[in-house]
């Protein structure tokens, strides 16, 4: 934007976690509340039938890549995409009942205890190349669904990713199709999201890329963030059992009231930005009327679609009734043949990763003239607690 943004700090901004308070910079991704998600100049919505690679090159070097570019790119990255042997032994030495999320965050963190370069932009290029591989091992080593196979050249990434998961019975190509624009839509959003701006506070005190980035995975595990996919699937299939198969708009209606009469939640509706239906949930509806229609859980999801913004317009204190990207992911996964909720969140980490990465290498290597954004330090005003 380049112009400057005036911005008076006054009583009723403190304690409401910065919403906001403009602070920097984002290179690579924003919201527009009416039309939703852009990758540099793009939509989101308009790159669902790209690769992820395709994707992750726009983010990457901020313009689309030619079909050479990114072939060349594809190649720089399949170079760098196997974990080192220290690092899997040590990814299988983690124990198998904690929370996926935390052992993601301790791989990161094993990962560049092993193979850290100490520099940002190397390091970048490092994760994003090895993170699937990553993904696939943590995966495979918690479920209990064998040794992962080694990434294999020439069959894409996301391609790579699938092929390295152990899914008893997997339907690969459909998993594929379906994990490829899970992918897309949840690279990058905006730099001021928790787990993006965690990854880049972490990165000022110039800790290395792979701590910063634990840090993300830590902060986008709660379920006001990334967990919140997970929230939703669980919420669709509670509306299911309740009204069952051949439910109305009606009976839908009907039930969202009596929730909302008795306190209770409504998820996958709203968004902190957005003030239309998040164009990401949009695509996500149209994928499941074209290859999954007739399935239980779609029904369903489209039946609060139709009614939910209507019940939640009712009251005038909810200035977003829209679904967003989690109202539909979760019941995407389920029907493509990964039914394994737990894991949700880490596939919404595999694609974070990428975006923060390249948003912590401008802001140490590229921000203030190459200079990096200092260390962040809000200052926090004393208040006497009664």
């Amino acid at each position: 934007m380049g112009d400057e943004i005036l911005f008076q700090i006054t009583q009723d901004k403190l304690e409401t976690g910065l919403r906001g308070v403009p602070v920097g910079y984002c290179t690579t991704s924003y919201v527009d509340p009416q039309r939703g998600l852009f990758y540099i100049d793009k939509p989101v919505k308009d790159l669902i039938h790209w690769t992820s690679l395709q994707a992750i090159y726009l983010l990457y070097f901020g313009k689309e890549g030619t079909a050479r570019e990114v072939e060349t790119f594809t190649s720089e990255l399949e170079k760098r995409a196997s974990l080192s042997s220290k690092t899997e032994e040590a990814i299988l030495a983690l124990p198998r009942e904690g929370s996926p999320m935390k052992l993601f965050s301790i791989a990161l963190l094993l990962l560049g205890f092993f193979e850290s370069t100490g520099n940002y932009r190397e390091d970048c290029l490092n994760l994003i190349a090895k993170v699937p591989h990553l993904v696939a091992s943590l995966i495979n080593h918690h479920a209990g669904w064998g040794p992962t196979p080694s990434p294999k050249a020439g069959i894409g990434y996301i391609e790579n990713f699938t092929q390295m998961l152990r899914i008893p019975g997997g339907r690969v190509a459909e998993l594929t199709r379906a994990f490829n624009l899970f992918h897309i839509l949840h690279l990058d959003h905006g730099g001021g999201n928790l787990s993006t701006f965690v990854g880049k506070a972490v990165a000022s005190g110039l800790e290395d890329l792979y701590g910063s980035i634990a840090s993300a995975i830590c902060a986008l595990a709660g379920p006001r963030h990334g967990r919140a996919g997970r929230d939703c699937l669980e919420f669709l299939v509670s509306i299911l059992e309740e009204v069952g198969e051949e439910a109305t708009e009606q009976d839908v209606e009907a039930l969202l009231h009596h929730r909302l009469a008795t306190n209770q939640l409504i998820f996958g509706f709203g968004h902190a930005v957005l003030r239309v239906e998040d164009p990401r949930a949009s695509v996500q509806y149209a994928f499941l009327e074209k290859h999954y229609a007739n399935t239980p859980l779609a029904k369903i999801a489209f039946l609060l679609r139709a009614v939910g913004p209507k019940v939640l317009k009712e009251n005038p204190k909810i200035i977003d009734p829209y679904p967003n990207v989690d109202a539909v992911s979760g019941a995407l996964l389920t029907v493509a043949g990964f039914g394994y909720p737990e894991y949700y969140t880490v596939l919404f980490g595999l694609s974070r990763v990428v975006g923060i990465s390249i948003q912590i290498v401008y802001e140490r290597c590229e921000a203030r003239g190459g200079k990096g954004t200092p260390i962040i330090r809000p200052k926090y005003l004393f208040k006497k607690r009664n």
